[in-house]
């Protein structure tokens, strides 16, 4: 292996000096200057650079601590090299070693399985309540248990009563002086016997009876109460010899032909569910056996508190005979499940496994080959079994990284805190100019910090923006030590030490934007809460460490603090970034 990287650092030495062999520069007439022996100037290297992993950055000579390669010089004056945002670049042992498998976005069925669980109910359409339609008595009980099986037409109970037993009377007569009349009479008497009838109706005696009561005997005073339709009795509410008024119920009916299954599906799975969709129901209380129905309607007006929708399934209940007597397989109230199968064809999609974040921001990482990986924010649309349907952000053929696709990302993540790249949260970008890739490593420069230089600074500043900074490291060490009274102590300090700072910088210009945002974030107040001194320190500490970086690249006496930058303070307080930059004295 040593003996590859040592190789290949000969090539690229010698493709380098090819390359500035080549360059206008040395094709075109040396100027008098360059041409005097002895005179070139000595530059200042800024930092050394990975030529392969260019956010690999350190201020001493070295290897590349992915590669191995040797860091190259950065002169000042010069610009080094970009890692791009979001790319990563692993060796090929790296690569073997987290086991980076890689799938192609493609056009693909997109299918899925769901299983709900709910219970069977009646055909609430066809349910039926039979009440008094007069005041009268229950003389006898047809049907005197619930969960008898009836037709339409079937008796449920015979029945007492003088206003219904007066008007049959009323109406029998009419019917019989119908035939007695002279014709000038008969439309008359047609229309009293057709009123006649209606009321009758109108007590609960259906066209049947009506016709019946000419052949009824007269002694009979009883009337029978037919059932309205086929059905199961669910409930009985009158016994025999017992008195009822006009509305009572007496039976309840429900029609158990038909059976609705009722389950409730969460709002995210509603874009799979509609209606006519087939589904499978199975139950407990019939082991072995499942039912096919389909989806008749789904509520539009889902439950606050669960935010899901009601879904009813029909299903066919056949009636069985047992020991003579008819009954439905399928019982009132069950728990059952339903298996959903769908299936949506031809959609962009990608592994699962590939997607990362798909609640907040989703990303993939695309192969670009040679061991780069790039970070690709993509739109999701349906969730399958497997794959994730892409909506936008990827081309069918994208290879994306399915395998350790969250260790790219977390070696993406070390690369933003060294590289200085937009946080994908909306933080400030991290810091550039790193030791190493990690998290915690020490930064030259932090967000929003200028590479210009500013005026160099007076003896009177120098001393105020020393001791300023160096009373700001105490309070981040009382902060990394969790001691609220250390903090207060400390920060009473800073906030005495601030209108020195601030008067010795009155008059330098440059310096103001800086010394505004640490004036406007300096005021730290006496705590009792932990997470509330955090809170305080956060804006003054990311003021301050911009102002410090700047303070590192021109003043020498500031070059021994450190900047550091946390990925992970976003537990720190109420609102908290994912990032913040602290500054030590020390390493």
């Amino acid at each position: 292996m040593k003996l590859k990287i040592l190789l290949l650092s000969v090539v690229i030495a010698g493709l380098g000096w090819a390359a500035g062999r080549l360059t206008p520069r040395h094709l075109s007439t040396p100027g008098p200057a360059a041409q005097a022996p002895g005179k070139e100037t000595a530059r200042r290297v800024l930092y050394y650079q990975s030529p392969m992993h260019p956010w690999i950055k350190s201020d001493k000579p070295g290897r590349c601590t992915i590669c191995g390669m040797q860091l190259t010089p950065v002169y000042e004056g010069e610009q080094g090299l970009s890692a791009g945002a979001g790319m990563v670049q692993l060796g090929s042992n790296i690569i073997q070693v987290i086991g980076v498998e890689t799938g192609e976005a493609q056009v693909r069925p997109l299918r899925r399985e769901f299983r709900f669980a709910g219970r069977i109910e009646d055909n609430d359409a066809r349910h039926r309540f039979v009440s008094a339609t007069v005041d009268g008595r229950v003389e006898e009980l047809a049907v005197n248990f619930v969960g008898a099986e009836v037709r339409a037409g079937q008796p449920l109970a015979t029945f007492y009563s003088p206003a219904l037993l007066a008007a049959e009377r009323e109406y029998l007569v009419l019917k019989r002086s119908l035939g007695e009349t002279t014709a000038g009479l008969g439309n008359e008497r047609r229309m009293w016997v057709e009123a006649a009838a209606l009321r009758l109706q109108r007590m609960g005696l259906g066209q049947v009876q009506i016709d019946a009561l000419v052949t009824k005997n007269e002694t009979e005073s009883r009337t029978e109460i037919l059932a309205p339709v086929s059905g199961t009795v669910v409930a009985r509410n009158v016994y025999a010899g017992q008195y009822v008024k006009e509305g009572d119920r007496l039976f309840e009916l429900a029609d158990f032909s038909t059976m609705w299954f009722l389950f409730d599906a969460y709002e995210r799975d509603l874009a799979w569910l509609k209606p006519g969709q087939p589904v499978e129901v199975f139950t407990p209380a019939l082991p072995g056996l499942s039912f096919t129905g389909a989806v008749v309607f789904i509520d539009p007006n889902l439950k606050e508190m669960t935010r899901s929708a009601k879904v009813r399934v029909e299903l066919a209940n056949p009636l069985l005979q047992t020991n003579g007597s008819p009954r439905r397989l399928l019982y009132h109230r069950l728990y059952a499940e339903a298996l959903v199968r769908m299936e949506i064809p031809s959609v962009l999609t990608v592994p699962r496994s590939a997607v990362l974040a798909p609640g907040s921001r989703p990303l993939v990482y695309v192969d670009r080959g040679g061991g780069a990986y790039e970070q690709r924010f993509v739109r999701l649309g349906r969730a399958g079994e497997d794959y994730w349907e892409i909506l936008d952000g990827l081309a069918a053929g994208a290879k994306v990284v399915t395998t350790a696709s969250m260790l790219v990302d977390a070696q993406a993540q070390l690369n933003a805190v060294v590289a200085g790249d937009e946080s994908d949260s909306g933080a400030p970008s991290a810091p550039a100019g790193t030791n190493a890739p990690g998290a915690g490593t020490p930064s030259d420069t932090p967000p929003g910090t200028s590479a210009k230089t500013k005026p160099a600074l007076t003896e009177t500043q120098r001393r105020a923006a020393a001791g300023f900074v160096a009373q700001m490291a105490k309070v981040s060490e009382a902060l990394a030590a969790d001691s609220v009274p250390a903090f207060n102590t400390e920060a009473a300090r800073v906030h005495a030490m601030l209108p020195e700072l601030l008067q010795a910088f009155a008059t330098a210009g440059p310096w103001q934007d800086n010394l505004k945002a640490i004036e406007a974030a300096g005021h730290l107040m006496e705590t009792s809460d932990l997470k509330e001194a955090r809170r305080m320190f956060h804006p003054l500490s990311e003021a301050l460490t911009a102002w410090a970086a700047a303070l590192r690249r021109q003043e020498l006496g500031f070059n021994t603090y450190k900047i550091y930058r946390c990925p992970m303070t976003k537990d720190s307080f109420p609102g908290a970034p994912r990032t913040g930059n602290w500054i030590q004295a020390g390493g």
